[in-house]
């Protein structure tokens, strides 16, 4: 059972919002001990998740609330959290309060605990998503996102200089997009590509437009992965991936990919020849 402080942390949203969803839209009813405090159970969690997101889709909360009452199940049965949402939650009570100390040891624990790809697929990743989302939302001021996000990052460098590979391995060249600041999915990606042995190259974020294209030339790598997590940069930098598209026509031999997000819906309306769209490394490294 959690208590409303955990909940607060694990859903994003403040214990008066809490209260007021389930004395007005009976959105949970905790149970109580014996004291009067408040106590959740994980079903508690989801259910208040999917009313969050469904609210922010535009859904009146009322409304929200049946659809995820009648559609999140009922657990087969009770348990104790797992350790991997036990060290999201610590993460982020503890990014919460800028504990730099404590987020760095909550991630080596969890790494050592659940190995490297559980570690980045089901700590690290839905971490960041939770992270954007409360700095988007304003639960979340900037100095939190960034110390977090930081730490975080430090970590993963540091994952990816353990590993050795050989000199010439094949080269893997990662970017942003200029105008895009999120480089925490490249360092995964290139996290998981130094697994499979692939030497990495990480482009600092937000780059000025034409420095791709020049390094590009410079380190003559063997694949080309690029980035927008939300269309940013498309606004501020209009058309640098159509260049960086016909960079990569006269250039056959190294193969471009983007992904993101963002990169994803700007091209539902926009069409690009030789740089192809990914969801995931894997596939583009095992070809």
């Amino acid at each position: 059972m959690l208590s409303i402080q955990q909940v607060s942390v694990r859903t994003g949203l403040t214990k008066p919002v809490i209260r007021k969803w389930e004395d007005r839209y009976k959105t949970v009813e905790p149970k109580r001990l014996e004291n009067g405090r408040r106590v959740y159970s994980e079903r508690d969690v989801q259910i208040l998740q999917a009313v969050r997101n469904l609210v922010d889709e535009g859904m009146s909360i009322q409304q929200a609330t049946t659809y995820a009452l009648e559609n999140v199940p009922e657990p087969i049965a009770q348990h104790t959290s797992s350790p991997i949402s036990d060290y999201c939650f610590r993460l982020l009570e503890e990014g919460t309060n800028c504990n730099v100390p404590a987020i760095h040891h909550i991630l080596q624990e969890a790494h050592h605990k659940l190995g490297i790809l559980p570690f980045l697929d089901q700590v690290v990743s839905p971490l960041l998503l939770e992270v954007g989302y409360r700095w988007e939302k304003a639960q979340w001021d900037p100095f939190q996102e960034s110390v977090c996000s930081t730490v975080i990052r430090d970590y993963l460098v540091g994952l990816r200089h353990e590993i050795q590979v050989p000199s010439d391995a094949p080269l893997i060249l990662a970017a942003c997009l200029p105008g895009e600041a999120h480089d925490l999915p490249l360092c995964i990606l290139l996290l998981k590509a130094r697994m499979m042995g692939y030497r990495g190259y990480l482009i600092s974020s937000s780059p000025a437009p034409g420095s791709i294209e020049h390094l590009v030339r410079q380190f003559k790598p063997a694949v080309v992965l690029l980035s927008a997590m939300s269309l940013v940069p498309f606004q501020l930098c209009p058309g640098s991936l159509e260049e960086i598209d016909e960079f990569a026509h006269y250039n056959p031999h190294i193969r471009f990919f983007v992904g993101g997000i963002g990169a994803k819906s700007y091209l539902q309306t926009h069409n690009l020849q030789s740089v192809a769209f990914a969801e995931a490394i894997e596939p583009i490294l095992e070809e």
